[in-house]
């Protein structure tokens, strides 16, 4: 029996459709469902000029960074610890980092002061092509001095500049985003910029975790805490683990990675960035528990280096606490000045007494010492304020150390990341990187099995033409 046409076009047309779409399934499929966003950081500068009009002659105040905020290069704060989700199949991402700056200026004749604003934890949403970063805010109102708090802000609409989120990399990075203030932000900063002004360019880093899986049912054994470890003669205990945390100073840093070093700073032998400090890990010696002594050196080391003659670099860190007195010891190898064992500051240390297994002390005010100016080329005095010194030390075993900020991946771009265009901000995604990486149908699949079916219709469509042509003949014949 003939097969008519329409039943032609039907199973034709269905056996392609089916191959076509058994052909792009693969590559939904494989974006899979929303995932975890865990670990990174968020640099911005808020506003540059209000930066500036903060610390000038005008208001003449200063900020300082709370929550483990941290400054980068010229005038940039950064934010750290992401957590959020990432959904690679509709592109939408959320994030939200820690810390936050406390602003402060025209300080009146009682001690308060007329601007008194903090902006902390910002939070980036970007969904359907468009994004916002919302933060807290704690701020005192012009006129009234009224201090309010506000929570998760809509404060910067954020510029994408068609960026394609969508994709399925292990981070996210996102660069220079044009950020304009928002009509509820502008409320929030106090009336100091009206809405659509535009604020300091928003870039962010943020690492992307698999699809968390179920926990396995099996439950491990409880296992028993070991004994401390003791020295031998049984006293002092021989210290189980401990880190010292140190920026060395904020506005050194600065310098080094601001426009006149044009310099950076490498960690190595275990060192870790946190941000507004570099924990030195892997602490070794002991803790006298009765007198509160403390004797332990460190691994890792920090060099920088940059533009006119910078070269310092601080390894095998010692930290010595005595009678309630601390000193950080770094061994200096600089253009400047060399040497082994420099007492580089010191601190008041307090009682050092131990809680749940864990000698803490936490952010010491430190002074430059003697030895130390020298170390630093003489760029400061003996006695100038440096970084604060937090000191972690574990006397057991199953102590654990506090957790650093997490800035998430250190590993750089890729080549195709880092690509400007001319026509939208600069942007980094490495999620869209990886966007092709799972199985898709080649184009000229696609197209083939398209060009098919027209070829089927067309087909069809030409027989139907000339049987009625044939039956308009017959017709006019009659």
């Amino acid at each position: 029996m003939p097969v008519r046409p329409r039943a032609l076009v039907a199973a034709v047309g269905a056996t392609l459709l089916g191959a076509l779409l058994t052909a792009l399934l693969p590559a939904t499929a494989a974006q899979g469902a929303s995932r975890t966003v865990q670990g990174g950081r968020l640099d911005w500068g808020i506003r540059s000029s209000f930066q500036s009009y903060v610390t000038g002659p005008i208001a003449k105040g200063s900020y300082a960074l709370t929550g483990g905020a941290a400054t980068v290069g010229g005038g940039r704060f950064r934010f750290h610890s992401a957590t959020g989700t990432y959904d690679g199949d509709t592109g939408t991402f959320r994030a939200a980092f820690s810390g936050g700056v406390h602003f402060l200026g025209h300080r009146g004749a009682d001690g308060t002061y007329e601007l008194d604003l903090t902006l902390s934890r910002p939070t980036v949403r970007i969904s359907g092509g468009s994004g916002t970063l919302y933060v807290d805010v704690t701020g005192r109102a012009k006129g009234t001095g009224t201090v309010t708090t506000s929570t998760r802000v809509p404060f910067a609409a954020l510029s994408l500049g068609g960026v394609d989120m969508r994709g399925g990399g292990t981070a996210v990075r996102l660069r220079d985003l044009p950020a304009t203030l928002t009509a509820q932000g502008a409320r929030s900063f106090a009336g100091y910029y009206a809405a659509g002004t535009a604020l300091d360019p928003v870039s962010l880093s943020a690492d992307v975790r698999a699809a968390a899986t179920a926990a396995p049912s099996a439950t491990p054994e409880a296992t028993k805490p070991p004994a401390p470890r003791r020295a031998a003669g049984g006293t002092p205990d021989a210290i189980a683990d401990g880190a010292v945390d140190w920026g060395v100073r904020r506005t050194f840093r600065e310098y080094v990675t601001g426009d006149i070093a044009d310099g950076k700073w490498t960690l190595t032998g275990g060192a870790r960035d946190g941000g507004a400090l570099f924990r030195f890990p892997a602490g070794e010696g002991t803790y006298g528990k009765k007198d509160r002594t403390l004797h332990a050196a460190f691994a890792g080391a920090v060099r920088f280096t940059g533009d006119h003659g910078l070269d310092l670099r601080l390894a095998g860190l010692r930290v010595t606490v005595e009678d309630g007195r601390g000193t950080l010891y770094a061994d200096v190898t600089g253009t400047a000045f060399t040497g082994k064992r420099v007492p580089l500051v010191t601190f008041t240390a307090g009682d050092l007494a131990p809680k749940n297994g864990l000698v803490q002390l936490a952010e010491a005010p430190a002074r430059l010492s003697a030895p130390g100016a020298k170390a630093f080329g003489g760029m400061y005095r003996a006695g100038t304020a440096m970084d604060p010194v937090t000191l972690s030390v574990a006397v057991t075993d199953d102590a654990r150390l506090p957790a650093l900020p997490d800035l998430g991946s250190s590993d750089p771009p890729t080549p195709e990341s880092e690509r400007r265009s001319t026509a939208a901000p600069h942007t980094e995604n490495t999620a869209s990187d990886d966007a092709h990486s799972s199985p898709a149908p080649p184009l000229g699949l696609a197209a083939g099995l398209l060009l098919a079916t027209g070829l089927v219709l067309a087909l069809v469509r030409r027989r139907r033409t000339r049987r009625a042509g044939t039956v308009r003949s017959a017709g006019d014949e009659d």
